[in-house]
């Protein structure tokens, strides 16, 4: 018989405030700041008001763990389902500062009609309106007698209903004995129990990822400086993505400012790269995985709640040492040195541009391998290789498309046993990346209508390590065209191939695709390939260019190569279209496969 895995009690508001300022339940900043309209608070109070149900939240009991001392330290209450309601009442009733959207604390002031019983968002209207009380919080908070505030509204509203206002501004006062519900779950449930919890109770079937459960866990704990390491990493994917936010952080939160996260972090306010733009998810799975030697976040979550795998207690030195390797890893990441070099390596390989990366993942183990082969004191030409390897080995045999988790798990746990990382590439390699994948698996990989396609911007990066020339040009290479954002074209044109009844699926093969530049892609209009090769070359023979800018017939000739295109191409009609792709897609093959023995 499974035990009851939960607690479900009424508590009145007030009793929640108290608890949330005394920090018995704790809120943490998760990522998400408070992303309610303002209006949506003011409808809070009118539900309170009105004696409406405002649903449940949901917390989750820390462990007690055991204090140096040998005694037990019982666990807070984290939040984690609730937060904008609980953080809507602390702006309302307790009146305190929010963090918005944009991260900047503003205030949310909710005024009250006691003749209407109305509710609204104070603005200037109503300051001039005696009619309102402007601010309910100034009545929660006592800085106001209730007599005093019902004689004062009486003389300042003298016709108004004296019954009415003393009955509306109890009403109004009552508020904080409202009832809610608080469901709170038993300590020694795992993240997976949690989640899972979560998922079934919640209205919305919003489901918390087990990095939130982390974030969670970090925000709760002040003792190790919980709340500091949070915001290192808040602040962090913030700032990666919108530089401008330096100047925030400095002017409106000095205590973190003064802090060596800051500092590590301060280069970001002049980068604008956006080839890697980690979110907190990412961010912490990198800190963790390389730092700790596992994969998995609710580890994570465990250890910093000082459990001791072994006994399956907890105990205050564990959680206390998690913390610190975390933030070291935070820090590590943080670092501009590694963190450029990282990108320099992943540049370096091919991929320029974010897009030619669809997957978060790939980019994450890749700098895990980056930070774990520093602290190993590989040399960094050894590096160098490695990450480059790994992040195209990943990519091609797509292993973090699955179960990301279980493979970062294995993955690290294998290069913590490692005698040495080559030898454990090597093994990979010869398991995955054997003749059958290179000249079977991969020419069927490339069969597809897919730009997106993994297998085709590994393509592109080969183009790009070879700095190979754009279709038909004489100067302008690929890397040129991705990074201006340049077209991609078809060998064989659209037009004509639609002409001959081929399909959007058929025409659009990534095997028919190049990058050219437009102006090339223009004067070839829907010409067929055996025309406009044709007149490519005549004029390499007459010297009179029509078409691009080769002149040359050994120049086009290895324009076709760098492009993978057959040298026959003069010769190909539509009837030749479908053995023109399977040709490219085995040239495309090659090319990748003499690209990635070269990294």
């Amino acid at each position: 018989m499974q035990t009851q895995k939960y607690a479900v009690n009424q508590h009145p508001i007030e009793t929640l405030m108290t608890w949330v300022k005394s920090g018995e339940i704790a809120i943490p900043e998760i990522q998400r700041p408070f992303v309610w309209k303002s209006s949506k608070v003011r409808d809070l109070m009118d539900s309170l008001y009105q004696g409406f149900p405002i649903g449940y939240v949901i917390a989750w009991r820390n462990p007690n763990v055991k204090l140096k001392d040998g005694s037990t330290s019982e666990g807070k209450k984290v939040l984690i389902d609730g937060q904008q309601r609980i953080t809507a009442m602390k702006a309302a009733i307790l009146g305190d500062y929010v963090v918005n959207e944009d991260y900047k604390q503003v205030k949310i002031q909710i005024a009250f009609n006691p003749l209407k019983e109305q509710f609204e968002v104070f603005n200037m209207a109503i300051k001039n309106d005696s009619e309102w009380i402007p601010d309910i919080a100034q009545i929660f908070k006592g800085e106001i007698d209730q007599y005093d505030l019902v004689d004062d509204y009486l003389e300042r509203n003298p016709e108004a209903d004296k019954q009415q206002v003393r009955r509306a501004i109890t009403g109004l006062i009552k508020m904080q004995l409202r009832q809610i519900g608080l469901i709170e779950l038993a300590s020694e449930l795992d993240i997976d129990v949690v989640t899972e919890i979560f998922i079934r109770i919640n209205s919305q079937g919003v489901q918390l990822s087990q990095a939130d459960f982390a974030m969670s866990k970090i925000a709760a704990n002040e003792n190790y400086g919980g709340n500091t390491l949070r915001k290192a990493i808040d602040y962090f994917c913030h700032l990666a993505i919108a530089p401008e936010f330096y100047s925030f952080i400095r002017d409106n939160d000095k205590d973190f400012a003064s802090t060596e996260f800051f500092r590590k972090m301060e280069w970001l306010k002049d980068e604008n790269d956006d080839l890697y733009d980690p979110s907190y998810t990412d961010m912490l799975r990198v800190a963790f995985t390389y730092k700790f030697g596992r994969g998995k976040l609710a580890d994570l979550v465990s250890l910093l709640s000082g459990r001791n795998f072994e006994t399956r207690t907890y105990e205050e030195s564990i959680a206390e040492n998690a913390f610190a390797v975390l933030g070291e890893g935070v820090l590590n990441f943080s670092n501009e040195t590694n963190f450029k070099r990282f990108l320099m390596i992943i540049k370096s390989a091919g991929f320029i541009d974010n897009k030619m990366i669809r997957s978060q993942n790939v980019m994450n183990f890749a700098y895990i391998v980056f930070l774990k082969l520093r602290s190993l004191n590989y040399p960094p030409n050894e590096i160098e290789h490695y990450v480059r390897r790994w992040l195209v080995y990943t990519i091609l045999t797509q292993r973090y498309s699955g179960s990301p988790e279980s493979r970062f798990d294995f993955d690290i746990k294998r290069i913590e046993e490692a005698n040495h990382f080559g030898e454990l590439l090597k093994d990979r390699e010869d398991a995955s990346l054997g003749d059958a994948f290179w000249e079977a698996s991969l020419v069927q990989s490339l069969n597809t209508s897919v730009t997106s396609s993994p297998f085709f911007h590994v393509y592109l990066a080969a183009q790009v390590h070879s700095g190979d020339k754009g279709f038909l040009s004489s100067d302008i290479t690929v890397q040129q065209l991705i990074e201006h954002r340049g077209d991609i074209h078809h060998v064989f044109p659209k037009n004509y191939l639609k002409k001959h009844g081929f399909k959007r699926g058929q025409y659009n093969q990534i095997a028919n695709y190049v990058y050219m530049q437009q102006e090339i892609n223009i004067q070839v209009g829907d010409k067929a390939p055996s025309e406009y090769f044709t007149q490519l070359n005549e004029q390499c023979l007459n010297g009179e260019t029509k078409l691009g800018g080769i002149q040359n017939m050994d120049t086009l000739l290895a324009n076709y190569k760098q492009n993978c295109l057959p040298a026959n191409m003069h010769l190909k009609t539509v009837e030749d279209y479908q053995e023109f792709l399977q040709e490219r897609r085995s040239l495309m093959a090659r090319k990748i496969r003499e690209y990635y023995l070269s990294l």
